[in-house]
């Protein structure tokens, strides 16, 4: 375990993607004791309605890239048409590494040694925007109560999407029952080169606050 106080480990738990030691294996043990952690975040009526897919098969990390290399030409597809907003601005260096990053990603994705795909019991379809937010904020506070974990233990991890495009295709390929389960992410999790991780850049306070009305 890391010797990190809580504001530490909250403010460098950042998403690794070219840090992530693609050649050492993570203990089965370790795994199982950030999912002990991530099982203490709350749920929607304390529900305890979470669930967490663990890949480490080889066959089916290659599997779930390819889902993921597809789900990103999807995205770079959308994003170029102007679909989704861009996270790269002309000349801001930060997210330029940023995305130079998640290109890296998506490039060795099969590489890392472990996914876990924090999923929820339930369908979003159709449903209320209040009953949407209930089934997210089941899930999203133990999937990163999970990568906090993770840190602790010296792992590196990142909160991805690109395979929800193909969120079907992926419940075929781990027998995710997908009419009654959700899929929130794929975390991808290996050891970490180097610990020193450090806070990132952000916006003041003032352009994001807003007391008592917007």
């Amino acid at each position: 375990m890391l010797s990190l106080t809580p504001d530490q480990l909250l403010t460098t738990t950042r998403a690794v993607r070219k840090r992530l030691d693609l050649t050492r294996p993570v203990e089965r043990s370790v795994i199982e004791e950030c999912i002990r952690v991530a099982q203490q975040a709350p749920t929607g009526s304390n529900l305890q309605n979470w669930h967490f897919v663990v890949v480490t098969d080889p066959a089916k990390r290659a599997g779930l890239a390819d889902l993921y290399r597809k789900g990103a030409e999807v995205y770079m597809t959308h994003r170029a048409a102007e679909t989704y907003p861009s996270p790269v601005a002309a000349g801001d260096e930060v997210q330029e590494r940023v995305a130079s990053s998640a290109l890296y990603l998506i490039e060795h994705i099969h590489e890392v040694p472990v996914h876990v795909i924090p999923c929820i019991s339930g369908r979003t379809e159709g449903m209320q925007t209040a009953a949407q937010a209930a089934l997210w904020c089941s899930i999203v506070p133990a999937a990163w109560s999970f990568m906090l974990a993770a840190r602790a233990r010296g792992l590196g991890t990142t909160m991805t999407i690109f395979h929800l495009f193909y969120e079907r295709d992926a419940a075929e390929l781990l027998n995710i029952p997908f009419d009654r389960i959700t899929q929130a992410a794929l975390i991808p999790m290996a050891y970490t080169k180097g610990l020193n991780f450090k806070p990132g850049p952000r916006a003041p306070l003032s352009s994001m606050v807003h007391w008592n009305s917007w």
